[in-house]
């Protein structure tokens, strides 16, 4: 029996190759477009976000351990006396119920160094109480009416107790409530581009997902376990 001729290979497709590795180049084109837009938010971010990232990860510590950090409190007080051209413009800021005048706000900014903010009193019978609240210290001023006595008092709490607030955003004001927000933000965009950077190596760093794993687990079992 004569034996079955081979069965011949069909060539190749000349232009099927081409459109092949045209689209195979044009994957990869894009692909490292990504990548560099992905290394370009991770790299931004983390330059923008390299300074709140440190302050935040360092009082994280010295809020967990405020108790063992000892810090003594320093205490100023000044007296003065409001002229009597300046009362009568406060008699009738406690009659009407509202904030400090501009004029006497001025005042205790340039004789007594006390800096008022524009806002809420706190009227009681013949005496005007604001609070200064800032971080890392506490304090009030106090106005009396008809004889324009001032007594003012400010309680530092030290550096460690001023990055605590800052921190947590106590009497920062607006303008520190932003920066929070958008140093939030920041941070998110850095970790997440973080994790598509992740991704995209994984395949050639083989602890990288039991890694990621073990950042997930460790927090869970702390929570379910060891928190009460």
């Amino acid at each position: 029996m004569n034996a079955a001729p081979p069965t011949e290979l069909s060539a190749p497709n000349p232009e099927a190759v081409a459109a092949e590795r045209a689209r195979a180049k044009k994957r990869a084109q894009r692909r490292a477009a990504f990548l560099r837009q992905i290394m370009r938010w991770h790299w931004i971010s983390a330059a923008v976000c390299l300074v709140g990232m440190i302050l935040f990860a360092a009082t994280g510590v010295t809020l967990n351990h405020a108790g063992d950090i000892k810090a003594e409190p320093r205490t100023t007080t000044r007296d003065g006396e409001l002229p009597a051209e300046l009362r009568p413009a406060l008699q009738a800021a406690e009659a009407a119920g509202g904030e400090l005048p501009e004029s006497v706000r001025r005042w205790l900014a340039e004789d007594l160094k006390v800096k008022a903010p524009a806002g809420p009193v706190e009227w009681s019978p013949g005496e005007a109480y604001v609070a200064l609240p800032g971080p890392g210290s506490d304090g009030w001023i106090t106005l009396e009416t008809q004889s324009g006595a001032v007594a003012y008092e400010r309680t530092d709490r030290g550096l460690v107790a001023y990055l605590n607030d800052l921190h947590k955003g106590r009497n920062t004001g607006p303008a520190w409530s932003w920066f929070i927000d958008i140093f939030s933000v920041g941070c998110l965009v850095f970790c997440i581009t973080g994790l598509i950077l992740l991704q995209l190596h994984a395949h050639a760093r083989k602890s990288t997902w039991p890694l990621v794993g073990l950042g997930v687990v460790i927090p869970v079992l702390l929570i379910l376990f060891l928190i009460h």
